[in-house]
């Protein structure tokens, strides 16, 4: 499990940076850690591996209500677990001295009023501000991002995404703290064309699944040498929930079972593109 850190002490003099891997079970993750398969994630796992927690909601919208509210998964251990972040109420059981507690209903308005520039790249169409829906977890931040390019059907989706973070980096002053949230959508359905001979008749499995984590990998570094290049980044990589693939019959998510529950999870601090201290 990851050391509980300060986050009054990181608040302020990190940036910050929330990926989340939109649908990716556990198993598959720390099956390709353990496998050498993605190894730019890997690198930056505490201990080298990820962590096991619960998902706060058993599909991206409710999972991002709770995430946003500082909800982040939880370790799937008996408890009470600090959290990272927390705002103001009564009573809870889960806010300790290194929580950063904020008194606005959200953790990316309160961020907003410590000096942060709040971004949202979006992946899935929770994120793409097309329908009203789709605008409710985008208007939550300052600026915030979608086009075709960054959704599930465009197989070069990640790098796109990645790219535009590199942009809105440059385009920062150096002084402004930065929180850059990122919505991956590679490995939500349809990810069949991640798999090399995969097709679209046979449809998405758990090996085009693991694919499409794969192909993030290869792009992930881009986004942690540029969250890194201008001061330390404390980083949260996790799911928002997993998905099913013929388990007990069930496909897809927004159902209580252990592959939608089960969500791999690492924090760590990017001290620069060379270094790194985990948190």
């Amino acid at each position: 499990m990851n050391q509980q850190p300060d986050m009054n002490a990181i608040v302020g003099s990190h940036d910050l940076l929330l990926v989340t891997l939109d649908t990716l079970r556990y198993d598959v993750a720390v099956e390709l850690a353990a496998e050498g398969r993605i190894p730019n994630l890997a690198r930056h796992l505490p201990g080298g591996v990820w962590e096991r927690r619960h998902a706060p909601g058993s599909f991206t919208y409710a999972s991002h209500q709770a995430i946003f509210a500082g909800f982040l998964p939880t370790p799937a251990a008996p408890g009470p677990h600090p959290r990272l972040f927390a705002a103001r109420f009564a009573g809870s059981e889960s806010t300790a001295g290194g929580t950063f507690v904020h008194e606005t209903p959200d953790l990316v308005s309160a961020l907003a009023g410590e000096g942060y520039r709040t971004v949202c790249i979006g992946g899935v169409g929770f994120f793409d501000k097309q329908p009203p829906l789709g605008a409710v977890l985008p208007g939550l931040f300052q600026e915030s991002h979608w086009e075709p390019a960054f959704g599930v059907a465009s197989p070069t989706s990640f790098a796109s995404q990645v790219a535009r973070a590199e942009e809105v980096v440059a385009g920062l002053p150096h002084g402004r703290r930065l929180f850059l949230f990122v919505n991956v959508s590679a490995l939500h359905q349809p990810n069949w064309f991640h798999l090399p001979g995969a097709t679209r008749e046979a449809g998405d499995s758990r090996a085009t699944h693991a694919a499409a984590l794969e192909y993030v990998d290869r792009h992930i570094g881009r986004l942690f040498a540029a969250m890194s290049s201008r001061r330390p980044c404390f980083a949260i990589v996790c799911s928002d929930h997993g998905t099913a693939y013929g388990e007990d019959g069930h496909t897809g998510h927004r159902i209580g079972h252990e592959v939608v529950w089960t969500v791999p999870y690492a924090q760590f601090v990017l001290a620069g593109p060379e270094r790194e201290v985990q948190a």
